[in-house]
This record gives structure tokens, sequence and C-alpha cells, in this order.
């Protein structure tokens, strides 16, 4: 999502840096107008409102455009993983979009669910401001993480102990009993069911960063918990780590992997009330 101390993509060449700005501006100029031709053929009234609703939209997006189509500093995803969130959001747009990170791509995620909710979610909130600093119009709120890198392999082994953290009992807010459990994020988060969970954050490459199993358990559980109908598209990235890696199998399940592109993973996870062996069970997959 981020790297503040490697703000460059050293191991790429400037020029591949700009067309891969290029590539993801004009990705975002077309899905804009084909979005905005395809509504304005439904248009009967309220011209006013709408209007506004598309300078809205096209601003956002256009400030997109300028921004990738201009600077040297491109988003950590490759253009082939991009694709893959870029392609559901694409079907479900305007949808519910929550993404663990903040950084150089969040301006490309918000211009790709125009009309729709997309809130970032961050742990410094120095970051917060710098980045907002040059685009006000992103939602992004502070979190604290109670979990450290380090106890990756204790909250594995030990969280079947603690009833509370199960498929069929586990919940997030004030769920203090569960480690993993993320009890402590803004009500926003857990008031709305989200159609799509992008994870490239928190820090996790360090032993006292905060990791993303907690992450990883809390997106398994917000599936779980969905009452609209469908699946809820989780993205995970990174997962030639070993933490992302095991936690993602341990949680998000191989059986709801539907891609795998480079160092990004994406699951398509039914709810509990679609899942017929569910009641009972102690294990997430």
């Amino acid at each position: 999502m981020k790297n503040r101390h490697n703000i460059l993509l050293a191991e790429k060449p400037w020029f591949l840096r700009v067309i891969l700005g290029v590539l993801i501006a004009g990705v975002i100029l077309i899905s804009s107008f084909s979005r905005l031709a395809d509504d304005s053929l439904t248009v009967t009234g309220s011209h006013n409102r709408v209007d506004a609703q598309y300078y809205s939209t096209m601003t956002s997006q256009l400030s997109a455009i300028l921004h990738y189509a201009t600077s040297r500093v491109v988003p950590q995803q490759s253009l082939a993983e991009i694709k893959v969130s870029f392609d559901v959001l694409q079907s479900l747009s305007p949808c519910n979009f929550l993404v663990f990170g903040l950084g150089h791509d969040s301006l490309m995620w918000s211009s790709f669910n125009p009309r729709g909710t997309t809130l970032f979610l961050e742990e410094d909130p120095r970051w917060v401001q710098t980045v907002l600093k040059d685009a006000p119009h992103l939602r992004a709120l502070t979190v604290r993480y109670r979990t450290h890198l380090s106890e990756a392999n204790h909250l594995l082994s030990s969280y079947p102990s603690e009833p509370l953290c199960l498929p069929h009992s586990a919940y997030l807010r004030g769920n203090t009993r569960c480690k993993l459990a993320l009890t402590d994020l803004p009500d926003e988060v857990y008031d709305k069911e989200w159609d799509l969970i992008m994870i490239d954050a928190p820090r996790g490459y360090f032993p006292q960063a905060p990791g993303r199993m907690g992450a990883i358990f809390s997106a398994a559980v917000m599936a779980m918990a969905r009452v609209r109908p469908g699946v809820t598209h989780v993205f995970l990235h990174d997962v030639d780590r070993k933490v992302e890696k095991i936690f993602a199998e341990e949680f998000l399940c191989r059986k709801y992997l539907v891609k795998a592109v480079e160092r990004l993973w994406h699951f398509a996870i039914p709810s509990a009330a679609n899942v017929s062996d569910s009641g009972g069970s102690s294990e997430f997959c």
C-alpha cells in the first residue's frame, strides 16, 4: 500500500513508472466516460442534482488522472495486480470498499469507485495528514492495532482455545477476549457491510510492526456476518510473505480463492448464513 521509506520503485526504470502511471490514468478515464455514458441514458429528470454528481465524480477522477500521468511515484501493486481489483470494482461500483492502508495508490482506488463509499484505515496519523494534504477528498481514519508481528505464531496456535475467536461466535466491536479481533475501529466500519476489503496494511515487515493478522481475521469475520446478498471480495497483498500466506489459508480459505496474480490473492467469501456446515464449526476453513 505504501512505503514511506522507499517512495520510488527503484527496481524499475523511471520511464516504466511513467508508463504505468499513464496506463492507470487511461483506465480511470475510460471507466469514467463509459459509466457516465451509461448513466446518461437513464436520466429523465433532476438535471441539477445529476450534473452536480457527475461534476463531483469527474473532478475526483480527473485529479487522479493528472496525478498519475505526471508523477514518477506510482502504486506499489503491479498493473496486473491492480487489474484484479479493478475488474471487481467495475462490476459492483458504486459499492462499499474498505481499504487497510493509505498511500500512493489511494487516489486510484477511490477513483475506481465513483459515487461509492471508499474508506481507508491507516495506523500512522502523521502519514494520514501527509496524504490528505494533497488529496483532501479521500476518506481516511486512523486506527490502532493490538498485535505485533512477533506474536503471529502464538496468535495462530492459541486462538482456537478462545470461544469468541471461533467462527460461530466471533465478533469484532468490543471483543477484547479475542486478540485477533480489531475491537476499536470507527463505528462506520462496524455499521456498514463492505462489498470489497483490500488488505495492504498495516506494516508487517519487522517484529514490532502490527502485522496483518488482525486485519485478515477481521475481514473474515466481516464477510461471515454479511446480511446483504452476494459475497464479500477480499484482496490480500504481499502473500509472498509467510504470515500473510498462513493467515490467509487459516481464515480466508483456499476454497474461496478465486484468483492469484503475482503477490495478490483474491477471495470471494460467502456469509455464514449461506454455508450449510458453518453452524457449530470450530474452523474457518
